[in-house]
C-alpha cells in the first residue's frame, strides 16, 4: 500500500470513529482558561484511529497530531493529522470540518486528504494533481481557476477576528479590494479553491495540523500556497493560498503595502 492509497484507509478508520458523536455530543471540553477552544471526544477517538493504524503500517515515520504528543517529529517522513478541523463548527452541528490527513518528506508537503464524512467528500493531492470524490463515484481531477486581478476574486477567510491588529490591517488591504468575501468554512475553503470555486485564503495562526494536508490539494490542482512572507507553509504560521499563482503574487504585495 503507497502512502498515497493508505490515506482513504486513514480517512475510512477516523471517520468511523468521529461519525457517531456528530450531532449527538453532550460534553465539550475546553483547552483554554481565558478563551474557547473546544475538543471533543471525537476529536480524540479519530485521531486515535489513524495513529495506530499508521504504527501499524509505517513504524519508522513519525507523527504530528493536535490531539496528543508527536512522536519522532523530527523524522524523514512523518504523517501530520487533525481528526476535526473545524471542531467549532462540528460541535455547533455544521458539516463544514473536516478530517485533515497530511504527509511530509524532508519538510515538503507531499501528499494530503480532506475527508467530509457527512458529505460523504474527499479532497486529495499529491502536489502535482488533485482529486475530488464523491461517495463511490470514481475520482475526478479537480483544477484551480484563472483570476487576474483582486477585484474579481472571491476570498475565505475563518474569521477576521482571529487576526492580531496588524494581520488584521494586512488581510483587510486585500479583502477591501475583491469581489466577495466569505468567513468561517475553515478547511473547506482551500478545498474550494482547489475545485476552482475561490480564489485566495487568507489566514493567521496556523499549526502545522492546519494546513499541512491541504498544500498537496491546492497545489496539485495548480494553485500555490505559501506563508505571508513567501516562506514554507507546512510549519503554519500566517498563511496565503491562491488558485492563480499570478495572483498570489498580486496579493502577497497588497498585504505587504498594508
Amino acid at each position: 500500500m503507497t502512502p498515497l492509497s493508505f490515506l482513504d484507509t486513514l480517512a475510512d478508520a477516523a471517520s468511523a470513529a468521529i461519525m457517531p458523536h456528530f450531532r449527538t455530543l453532550s460534553h465539550v471540553e475546553n483547552k483554554e482558561d481565558d478563551s474557547f477552544d473546544p475538543v471533543t471526544i471525537a476529536d480524540k477517538a479519530g485521531e486515535t484511529a489513524m495513529r495506530d493504524l499508521i504504527e501499524q503500517h509505517y513504524p519508522d515515520h513519525g507523527i504530528l497530531g493536535e490531539e496528543f504528543a508527536n512522536k519522532a517529529a523530527d523524522a524523514k517522513n512523518v504523517w501530520i493529522l487533525d481528526p476535526i478541523d473545524g471542531t467549532r463548527s462540528f460541535i455547533a452541528g455544521v458539516p463544514v470540518w473536516g478530517i485533515l490527513i497530511g504527509h511530509k518528506t524532508n519538510d515538503k508537503a507531499t501528499i494530503g486528504m480532506m475527508c467530509q464524512p457527512y458529505t460523504n467528500e474527499r479532497f486529495s493531492g499529491d502536489g502535482h494533481s488533485a482529486w475530488h470524490q464523491h461517495g463511490q463515484n470514481a475520482k475526478t481531477t479537480i483544477k484551480t481557476r484563472a483570476c487576474p486581478s483582486l477585484n474579481q476574486a472571491t476570498l475565505f477567510t475563518t474569521s477576521p477576528d482571529l487576526f492580531n491588529p496588524k494581520e488584521r490591517k494586512a488581510y483587510s488591504a486585500v479583502e477591501n479590494q475583491v469581489r466577495l468575501a466569505r468567513y468561517g468554512i475553515d478547511c473547506y475553503a482551500y478545498c474550494m479553491l482547489a475545485s476552482g470555486h475561490a480564489d485566495l485564503v487568507i489566514e493567521a495562526g496556523l499549526n502545522s495540523y492546519d494546513i499541512a494536508a491541504l498544500i498537496p490539494i491546492v497545489e496539485g490542482a495548480g494553485g500555490r500556497v505559501t506563508t505571508w512572507d513567501g516562506g514554507n507553509p507546512v510549519f503554519g504560521g500566517s498563511i496565503i493560498a491562491s488558485g492563480d499563482p499570478a495572483l498570489h503574487k498580486i496579493a502577497l504585495d497588497a498585504l505587504h503595502s498594508a
